[in-house]
């Protein structure tokens, strides 16, 4: 069978080939309206389901059906409209908030849930614990033993209701507790747990003074400190335990309260019986603990205008109580209870905070000498551990005191702790206050006042000497037991916080406080100590300092950490000093950074292959960020760089991420940093200096051989440098720049057989080719594609996807293929070969000898392709060239030789198509059969004389109807395509051809 290719004309057909713009008045996305004249309204169904009614008269007369407006844009401003303006709906029986106290709390303010994991992990013991408590013996059964039985639904008389359940107070008081031993840390949390589950229960059943009565023995707990170091973490245990008993208690007295005068005045009625309750207990923690838990329902009580001041009475009666608990302790922790409730219920009332906090100060006599040696000693813990135990309290308490609080009342409260407390308090007190003030107060005052603040701090930290057992002389402590690092680690925190700018310091006041910060940081004697300071001041020095005190800094580290190799126990925090230095600088030059004299010594301590490759990541993506903004900045689409101290400090960082890939290297990670090291590269740029950007690659090859993207990337680089040297000389190239071109192209040459994916050498082969046509290489260009086409060979049939799943190659081969038969189109025929296309039959006979994937008719496709290309190649003139390359259309000329070849080769492709229908016929593959045969004839109705190839239409048409399963959708869109191009061409041949294809 022959294939007869017909003579086109290009230019007139490109010319013919748009279709006439019109303007469009429709979306495919509006609404549909329909008008309904009898109520003048318009159902509007929109492409999101949303129904909407408006009337004739809101419509408006626009250009457009859709009012101008993209639909989709329309919806996103009706949800923005909707989410600006909820719908606000209470439920029945909600908690209602005072509405002054939602005023006064803001979003801004940090609530206990947030601080309550970090006391948990923190204040933890491997000691074993006991636990006092009724409620959880176990019976055989399983099931839950109370105390007491629930009361008689007989007992009716109030009298003898309040009696009863005194009674049961009274029961629980005398005995019917047992205490578990020996329990672990995490058996005594489950018990809690447990204890927590069971008041809920015991509510859900209305057994309402079973659950006073556990809310009561839990408080009990609070007053035990013979595990000293776990209190905290037992604290927030407990108490959360009596805040779901508050909520409870408030919420059934809420529900109660309803509309009516009678049930108003029941709820106030069941509000005093718990009062009552309370106030019959005996020991004075759990009586201040479970009423302060329940303290938001005495609202029931008060009258709405006198609410205010009742409550403030009711915190300055509980304040009061307080002083009467004997340990400092449970003390301070009680106290941070009830300002925890009086933010519920008080916020404003700052001084019922300050009344606390000054009743903490005078509690902090009883911590004499005498007391504090003996309770260590008892609890076999170091005195820096017992006064961190004081903290968490200490800084809820001050933390309620400062928010939103009047700035003189915060400069009186640090007026009066510098006047009154700092001479009558021992070192760790006057530590532990200043502490809380400095982790509490608002940072815009600390920087106001810090240079008072570091005063403070020098003066608390003022050096001792003392006896080896730690002796104590005339009343004074002689050691000074406090983390004291925590005070300078915590003004530096203030000084670089987020919500302060430093706008109230001068440079002179800024210099002054690194130089003592400094100071004070050199005599701490412990390395953690110190790096923990560091790592927090660097980022003060790199924000408001030039890279000179930087320098300085970083020699300062390496001299402390250098002797006996400190840096290999402090890597993590060298490291975060590195990625601060690198990214919180404003407006960073990293010439000036990589040329300090200390920054790579630096850099050299970090002798772990994993801690450096971190720290060079760091840098590096820094450095990219960095050079991006200043893209942005001077709207530029890359800003690129030639500085030799750049290139070269670069080039030592991402080396070293380049050694640290191994055979090991996860997939993700190695693709990280290939992209790390790409990006640096593409900001590489040499100006016009182009061989020294080539020399540059050059190296870079060497550098990152490891890295396939990286080795494509640079490929494509050097490649752009050949196109960059035509567009320069304008295509016009000289001796001097013919040779840099050839030897940019050497060096793709050279590269691509490297790597080892094969689908990227493929891609790279080819682009590289048209690189070298375009400049006049033509055995270059010879060179690429036989080693393109030699490579399909070795293309594998199935490749591994980035989700782990064999991924078929048939897909990119026919399109690899496609785009390879375009450009061969343009490459002129090697005058040394002894016949025309000879790379085409070297690609036909690749194609012939392949393996291909029976799922897929890839191969069908393919020899249409070349059926087209052949068709192309034996035009008079092709459709497109090259400047300054003379194609096959120019050497040949429609030569007879050449001709009589592409018939023979037209031929036989044609013919292995068939065979390929008839193997799909043999196989009952009737479906693909008929889909490619339908194809077929469309290839012919464009590239081949139709009247010549009539018989083979009409089979080809037939054996598509023929099957079983014909393709009916394919059929009629050849059809159309048939009835398209006779009218387009006039063709009696092909009008008569549509005509019979329609009846059979």
């Amino acid at each position: 069978m022959s294939w007869c290719p017909r003579e086109r004309n290009y230019r007139t057909e490109l010319t013919t080939k748009y279709c006439t713009a019109k303007e469009v008045t429709d979306h495919p996305l509006k609404s549909i309206t329909v008008s309904q004249k009898e109520t003048k309204k318009l159902t509007t169904q929109s492409s999101v389901a949303k129904k909407t009614v408006k009337t004739n008269h809101d419509l408006k007369p626009t250009t457009t059906s859709w009012n101008g407006l993209d639909p989709l844009s329309m919806a996103l401003s009706m949800q923005s409209t909707v989410d600006d303006n909820p719908l606000e709906t209470t439920g029945v029986g909600s908690v209602k908030e005072n509405q002054t106290t939602s005023d006064f709390i803001g979003d801004d303010f940090e609530n206990w849930s947030s601080i309550k994991s970090s006391i948990l992990n923190k204040y933890t013991t491997s000691e074993r614990l006991s636990i006092k408590t009724s409620f959880l013996m176990v019976s055989a059964t399983g099931s839950t033993i109370s105390s007491s039985t629930v009361r008689s639904a007989a007992n009716t008389s109030v009298a003898d209701k309040v009696r009863h359940r005194l009674e049961q107070l009274d029961d629980f008081e005398e005995g019917s507790v047992k205490e578990m031993l020996n329990l672990t840390q995490t058996e005594y949390v489950n018990r809690i747990d447990e204890l927590n589950v069971t008041l809920h229960e015991s509510w859900n059943s209305d057994q309402r003074v079973k659950a006073l009565k556990i809310v009561i023995q839990c408080s009990k707990l609070l007053a035990d400190i013979s595990v000293i170091q776990f209190y905290p973490s037992k604290y927030v245990l407990i108490t959360d335990i009596l805040d779901n008993f508050g909520t409870l208690v408030y919420n059934r007295i809420y529900t109660k309260a309803g509309s009516t005068v009678t049930a108003i005045e029941s709820a106030r009625e069941t509000c005093r019986n718990w009062f009552y309750k309370i106030a019959s207990v005996r020991e004075l923690i759990p009586r201040f603990y479970v009423e302060t838990a329940i303290l938001k329902v005495y609202g029931f009580l008060i009258n709405k205008k006198d609410i205010d001041t009742e409550y403030e009475r009711a915190l300055k009666r509980l304040t009061k109580m307080i002083r009467g608990i004997g340990d400092p302790l449970v003390g301070v922790y009680a106290r941070a209870y009830l300002c925890r409730i009086t933010v519920q219920i008080a916020p404003q009332s700052k001084f019922i905070f300050q009344d606390n906090f000054n009743d903490f100060l005078l509690s902090l006599k009883q911590l004499s000498p005498t007391f504090v040696e003996q309770t260590i000693q008892e609890q076999h813990i170091d005195h820096s551990v017992y006064y961190l135990l004081y903290s968490p309290a200490l800084d809820w308490i001050v933390y309620c005191l400062a928010y939103k609080a009047p700035t003189d009342l915060l400069i009186e409260t640090i007026r009066q702790f510098e006047d009154n407390f700092i001479f009558s308090l021992d070192d760790n007190c006057s530590a532990l206050i200043l502490n809380s003030l400095l982790t509490c107060f608002p940072a815009h005052l600390i920087t106001t006042k810090a240079l008072d603040f570091l005063e403070l701090i020098k003066r608390v930290n003022r050096d001792k000497t003392a006896s080896s057992t730690g002796s104590v002389a005339n009343g004074v402590q002689s050691l000074s037991y406090y983390p004291k690092y925590n005070l300078i680690r915590n003004l530096g925190n203030a000084l670089i916080s987020k919500h302060n700018v430093l706008l109230e310091l001068e440079d002179e006041e800024k210099l002054k406080i690194l130089n003592e910060i400094w100071k004070l940081m050199n005599k701490l004697k412990q390395n953690n100590e110190y790096m923990a300071c560091v790592e927090v001041w660097i980022e003060f020095v790199v924000k408001h300092f030039t890279l000179e005190e930087i320098n300085t800094l970083l020699g300062e580290i390496i001299k402390r950490m250098q002797p006996n190799r400190a840096f290999e126990q402090h890597y993590s925090q060298l490291v975060g000093l590195m990625s601060k230095v690198v990214t919180l600088s404003s407006n960073l030059d990293f010439g000036a950074l990589f040329s300090m004299n200390n920054f790579m010594p630096f850099l050299d301590l970090l002798q772990k292959e994993t801690v450096k490759v971190e720290a060079c990541k760091a840098i590096v993506e820094s450095f990219i960020k960095n050079i991006n903004n200043c893209s942005d900045l001077f709207d530029e689409s890359v800003v690129t760089t030639s500085d030799p101290v750049i290139l070269n400090s670069m080039t030592y960082l991402c080396k070293a991420l380049h050694d640290s890939v191994s055979a090991l290297t996860l997939e993700d990670e190695r693709r990280q940093i290939s992209s790390l090291v790409t990006s640096f590269l593409k900001h590489v740029s040499f100006s016009r200096d182009f061989e020294a950007e080539l020399n540059f690659y050059v190296d870079s090859r060497a550098n990152f051989c490891n890295l396939e993207t990286v080795l494509c990337f640079l490929v494509q680089r050097v490649n752009t440098l050949a196109m960059e040297t035509r567009r320069i000389v304008k295509g016009f190239h000289t001796k001097k720049t013919t040779s840099f071109v050839r030897a940019c192209i050497a060096y793709s040459y050279i590269t691509i057989p490297s790597l080892d994916d094969v689908i990227l050498r493929l891609q790279l082969y080819l682009s590289s080719s048209h690189v070298s046509l375009i400049n006049g290489c033509l055995p270059q260009t010879d060179s690429f594609l036989k080693q393109a086409i030699t490579l399909i060979q070795q293309l594998p049939q199935q490749i591994e996807s980035s989700d782990g799943r064999p991924k078929s190659t048939e897909p990119f081969l026919l399109s690899y293929v496609s785009q390879l038969l375009s450009f061969l189109l343009l490459v002129p025929d090697n005058p040394d070969t002894p016949e025309p296309l000879y790379l085409f039959k070297g690609l036909l006979n690749v194609i012939n000898e392949r393996q291909f994937d029976s799922n897929f008719d890839t191969k069908a496709y393919i020899l249409m392709n070349f059926l087209n290309f052949l068709s192309t190649a034996s035009q008079e003139t092709y459709p497109y060239h090259i400047n300054k390359v003379d194609s096959n259309d120019t050497l040949y000329g429609n030569d007879s030789q050449f001709m009589d070849q592409i018939d023979v080769l037209c031929s036989s492709v044609l013919n292995d198509l068939l065979d390929y229908f008839k193997q799909l016929g043999d196989e009952r593959q009737y479906k693909r059969q008929s889909s490619l045969a339908l194809e077929l004839i469309c290839r012919i109705v464009s590239h081949s004389r139709v009247d010549e190839m009539y018989k083979l239409v009409i089979n080809l048409w037939q054996l598509s109807k023929k099957n079983c399963s014909p393709d009916t959708k394919r059929a009629n869109i050849a059809l159309n395509h048939l009835k398209h191009k006779s009218n387009q061409w006039s063709n009696q041949s092909l009008i008569e051809l549509t005509a019979k294809l329609e009846k059979l």
